[in-house]
């Protein structure tokens, strides 16, 4: 409607009156801002690329220009009428800089709502993965490989007492942070699956494999650690047997992730590793929409998942 009342002023102001053979000036007029709103703005100006959308303004003036002057010109102009010529280009104008003008605004309204559900989501996640990582059952398992390897005497045992405290403090010091270098998330993880081996009696088949070059990338923490901690959870079988292959590449800006774990007696448990899954892929849509790929499957008897995520 708004753009009708526009587009009505417009002719009134050139002509003195809208007639019915005015119509397809509105059509034509109305098809300009959809074009513009809902194409060149999305996929060219919001996504910085302000040269091509330039050129693509400056084309659909032509093309309106052309339009009105040759391919459908209006009979009786008056002399007036057709000084008025440049007029057509103005409101063309007008209407593209007003769909810049909602568009703009509309996004600007998306952001910060997404922003501030980040946000909630990010302190409710936070403190979730704290109590999962904290609780008394992970400290417990820990502190008791310790104090078996302190009791066989083990050259392993002050390694493993400077490991937890690495872990821990990492958790509540570096893991608060919106973004951590991804030296130090790939490290946390390391001194992880060096705990969880402590307590695991076959660990010969978890293997962990970190290649590719780590300078200044950066990533949210604690993003990998519920695939890898379901891993642990459920990759044990009846008979005791572990089996765990972690696989991390980085190319640049590009982090490749694989948790190849078997699949053991989840039973009861089996609820409560959807609900795992399902926090943890909301979470991904959240701190990296469009900026990832995840597939997570059962093949035969293992439970594999395989990430893809774009840190730039």
């Amino acid at each position: 409607m708004t753009i009708i009342f526009v587009i009505s002023i417009q002719l009134y102001s050139i002509t003195g009156s809208v007639q019915f053979r005015f119509s397809y000036r509105i059509v034509v007029d109305v098809i300009i801002f959809y074009l513009n709103y809902l194409l060149l703005v999305p996929l060219l100006l919001l996504k910085k690329k302000k040269l091509i959308y330039l050129f693509s303004v400056i084309g659909l003036l032509l093309v309106s220009y052309y339009i009105f002057k040759i391919l459908l010109p209006t009979p009786n102009f008056t002399p007036e009428f057709v000084k008025k010529k440049p007029v057509i280009i103005i409101f063309t104008i007008m209407h593209i800089v007003i769909g810049i003008t909602i568009r703009m605004y509309e996004e600007w309204i998306i952001n910060g709502h997404n922003k501030k559900e980040i946000e909630a989501q990010k302190n409710l996640l936070e403190l979730e993965t704290l109590k999962n990582q904290l609780n008394p059952h992970f400290l417990f398992n820990s502190l008791n490989s310790i104090y078996s390897l302190t009791v066989k005497k083990s050259n392993d045992a002050p390694e493993a007492v400077i490991t937890l405290s690495e872990l821990m403090r990492y958790m509540l010091y570096k893991a608060t942070n919106d973004f951590v270098p991804l030296q130090q998330e790939m490290d946390y993880i390391k001194n992880y699956i060096k705990l969880q081996r402590l307590r695991i009696v076959n660990n010969e088949n978890v293997k962990i494999n970190i290649r590719g070059t780590i300078s200044t990338q950066k990533i949210r923490p604690l993003l990998f650690i519920s695939y890898i901690e379901n891993a642990f959870k459920y990759g044990t079988d009846f008979k005791g047997n572990t089996e765990i292959k972690i696989n991390i590449s980085i190319i640049e800006n590009e982090l490749r992730f694989t948790c190849n774990n078997l699949i053991g007696n989840i039973g009861k448990n089996k609820k409560e590793l959807g609900i795992g899954m399902q926090n943890a892929k909301e979470r991904l849509l959240l701190l990296y929409p469009k900026k990832h790929y995840l597939d997570i499957k059962e093949v035969e008897n293992n439970f594999i998942v395989n990430l893809k995520l774009n840190l730039s």
